[in-house]
């Protein structure tokens, strides 16, 4: 059979890449193709009987080219375990075109990257509805849905509770122990207790039976067939018995309508609880999103204010921000000054001071002083946007421990049914031979202790916390592959310029050699440096701002090239630069050369500021080490952790800079494709390896690396490259990193081992007959509480 479909083509570069691969594919028995290198497409017929549109891709790739993939990430509806989720996967990766495929149970969600032309987003939504279960196009659901699904949940577990309460009331009157209280006759009628448990079997518990029915068509089984087969035994030896009773063939019909509707109850008081619980997980994106301002004060043109809704805001515009008020959306100020606390997104407890110049991040808030502002990135483009879109992706990945959880539910539930059978027979003809109560109630009890669904959340409930508590502290993992990987690391190297240091110039010291005051002579120098844009300029003219002193017009200005520059000032004559300048000039410089030298071997830059032809001063700049990194790089060789600065910069400053730092490995001047070469040469070692950096240089190295980590105060570049973000740049946030993995580890194998050891235990207790159908039901339901319980406890550590 003919089939036709377009395939998107990367890495052709020429026309004769197009040819070849046409070549190829048309000498294919069955396939005829004809590929377009201005479109970067390939339109393809094949015969179906022939060959399978996956060899035709692979062909692709193995001849050297790739083949377009979407990514598509949408909301499952009906998965109440972790066999449902795996089902799923296994499922879509069989359809051709899909590369991969994650069903993510605690979060209710898909992602599957495929390749357009094979396989299209209806066609994956329509395998979904095949399985049994709904798939609609947002990402996951939103909070009303979410809302909606709970108070339906609860509506059906209230119904349930109120019918299966007077089943079980007789059957705590048949206990040894019960209290004595009256039994009404009507309790006791069996065709009252049918009517009851009818409505709680076939109206309250239809989804299990739908669910199951699905499972086992796609030749599957979930927690809806253990369920399914365990009350529907109780009930139909039940009905059986209330039919002998009508036929008169009994006089006392021995019932048990109470063990299959207390069942479902109790499995639906532990769906309703765990889907509480398990929104409390998803909270920080919730937390993060209303963290956004709603409102902003634009100001026109001619100078009105105008209150405007957040999404009015478009970007140029001019928007004014009071004391107290968030900042509307990310921008730079363009007048006033405030300090800015910018907690809720970098995580640091202390505002910042930002002036005009400065950038501003949506959503922190302006603590004092009135600002001006220019809007640059609105909606999805702004940096809450950004950290929201990481977070989610992050909750709805898997980390690799989740393996271990999947291969397991992948053939836990047919085992339980084997192990389940093989129970009922053993009872009915070796224990209590004849007997089908006993056999069927030991049977019944091991369905339902057995459920897989605690399993299934041991891993995505503790990866959705901790990857919250994560952004709440300024650290974005892109996947809980990374929370999981960086406990690992052993070796970390650091960029140095805006990694290490703040990234900035600035003047460390002033030594005077004439007769001015620091004031005078500095109010000089940086009134002539502000004609230039310079980064060593800039750093004098910001010291002479901070310290308040008022600058002079500059009657002259000349710059200098590669040396410094001369200017005219309040009838001086300034010359200020480099030792080569001052030679030049004829200003005498031997008596100052031994500070020159002093302060540049501490990795300063050294400017001679030379006025009316004699040495005035010595000024140092550099570019300081963030107060956070002596401290945190002390931490990780604490840990036992290499720790590395690795930098473009010039051999003497990057030694400087490391001995503040408390670094002992440096490798200085290397380019960026040195710093890939040093990180390889780490990990032919047989190290694990981290690389924190925050420019473009940078961005080779943090792909490289097993661990790529970026200051969110870099470059997008950088950023995308990496797989952690630290959002206000404090490199303590990597200690806290490290602690945070740690910590969501030990708390996923600690549901992992609370998940296994409830069926390891329950299961056998079960088949012995120790165990009431209802108690199992009950212990089920607790299970998966209190696995997702154990999981909120993150939300409560500190890091």
């Amino acid at each position: 059979m003919k089939k036709e479909m377009q395939l998107g083509i990367t890495g052709m570069t020429c026309a004769s890449c197009s040819s070849r691969i046409e070549k190829v594919l048309n000498k294919i028995d069955g396939v005829e193709a004809n590929v377009n290198l201005a479109l970067e497409q390939a339109k393809i017929s094949w015969d179906s009987d022939q060959i399978k549109p996956r060899q035709i891709s692979e062909r692709i790739e193995r001849l050297g080219y790739g083949v377009r993939q979407n990514k598509l990430e949408f909301a499952i509806g009906g998965m109440t375990c972790a066999s449902c989720a795996a089902r799923i996967e296994k499922g879509l990766l069989r359809m051709d075109g899909i590369v991969s495929a994650q069903v993510n149970l605690a979060t209710e969600t898909g992602t599957v990257v495929y390749q357009p032309g094979m396989t299209e987003q209806e066609a994956i939504f329509d395998k979904v509805h095949q399985l049994g279960y709904q798939a609609s196009a947002h990402g996951a659901q939103d909070v009303d849905e979410s809302e909606k699904l709970l108070r339906k949940k609860r509506y059906r577990l209230l119904i349930s509770a109120v019918l299966s309460l007077p089943l079980f009331y007789t059957m705590v009157m048949h206990l040894p122990f019960h209290t004595g209280l009256p039994m009404p006759a009507l309790l006791m009628n069996p065709w009252f207790q049918l009517a009851l448990a009818s409505v709680v079997q076939f109206y309250i518990g239809w989804p299990f039976y739908r669910g199951g029915i699905r499972a086992l068509l796609n030749k599957s089984a979930n927690m809806d067939v253990l369920v399914a087969l365990g009350t529907s035994a109780a009930y139909v030896y039940s009905l059986g018995q209330v039919i002998l009773y009508a036929l008169g063939r009994t006089a006392v019909p021995n019932l048990y309508f109470e063990t299959s509707a207390v069942l479902i109850t109790l499995v639906l008081l532990g769906k309703y609880l765990e889907s509480r619980a398990k929104k409390r997980t998803t909270a920080a994106i919730g937390e993060l999103v209303e963290l956004g301002a709603k409102e902003a004060t634009r100001v026109d043109p001619d100078g009105i204010e105008h209150k405007v809704a957040i999404d009015a805001v478009r970007i140029g515009d001019v928007l004014k921000v009071r004391p107290g008020e968030k900042i509307p959306v990310d921008g730079m100020i363009i007048s006033g000054e405030a300090a800015i606390d910018e907690s809720m997104i970098t995580g640091e407890p202390i505002p910042a001071t930002k002036r005009s110049g400065d950038k501003l991040i949506g959503a922190t808030l302006n603590t004092n002083g009135t600002l001006l502002m220019k809007t640059e990135r609105v909606g999805e483009d702004t940096a809450l946007a950004g950290i929201v879109r990481i977070v989610e992706e992050a909750q709805g990945s898997k980390a690799p421990i989740q393996r271990l959880a999947d291969s397991i539910s992948g053939v836990f539930v047919p085992i339980v049914i084997g192990i389940a059978l093989l129970v009922f027979v053993v009872w009915i003809s070796a224990i209590r031979p004849g007997e089908l109560v006993p056999a069927m109630t030991a049977a019944i009890s091991v369905l339902v202790i057995a459920c897989p669904c605690a399993l299934g959340l041991a891993t995505p409930t503790s990866v959705m916390v901790g990857t919250g508590k994560g952004a709440e502290s300024g650290i974005l993992f892109k996947g809980g592959e990374y929370l999981e990987s960086i406990q690992d690391i052993q070796s970390i190297l650091f960029d140095k310029t805006g990694t290490i240091t703040n990234g900035r110039p600035e003047v460390t010291d002033v030594i005077l050699f004439g007769k001015m005051s620091e004031e005078d002579m500095m109010t000089l120098t940086a009134s002539a440096e502000n004609q230039s844009e310079h980064p060593l300029a800039q750093a004098i003219v910001s010291y002479a701002k901070e310290m308040a002193w008022h600058l002079q017009p500059t009657d002259s200005f000349e710059m200098l090239t590669g040396s410094g520059i001369t200017a005219q000032v309040g009838g001086h004559r300034l010359i200020i630069g480099s030792r080569r300048l001052m030679m030049k000039e004829n200003i005498v410089i031997r008596f100052a050369l031994d500070d020159a030298i002093r302060l540049e071997n501490y990795g300063n830059t050294v400017i001679f500021i030379g006025i009316d032809d004699h040495l005035e001063a010595l000024v140092a700049v550099a570019d300081t080490i963030k107060e956070s990194s002596q401290a945190s790089i002390s931490k990780l060789k604490a840990l036992g952790l290499g720790v590395y600065m690795i930098t473009g910069d010039n051999e003497k400053t990057a030694q400087a800079i490391a001995r503040k730092a408390g670094i002992d490995h440096v490798f200085a001047e290397l380019l960026p494709e040195e710093k890939v070469d040093k990180v390889k040469e780490l990990q032919q070692q047989g190290y694990r390896v981290a690389m924190v950096g925050d420019g473009i240089n940078d961005a080779p190295a943090l792909a490289a690396a097993d661990i790529g980590i970026a200051i969110g105060t870099g470059t997008d570049v950088a950023i995308e490259a990496a797989d952690i973000t630290l959002v206000g740049g404090d490199l303590s946030h990597i200690v806290k990193a490290l602690d945070l993995s740690r910590k969501t580890m030990r708390n996923i194998r600690q549901n992992l081992f609370w998940a296994l050891f409830y069926n390891a235990i329950g299961i056998p207790v079960a088949a012995l007959g120790l165990l009431a159908p209802w108690v199992a039901g009950a212990a089920m339901a607790f299970s998966s509480i209190s696995v997702v319980a154990n999981s909120l406890r993150l939300k409560r550590v500190k890091i």
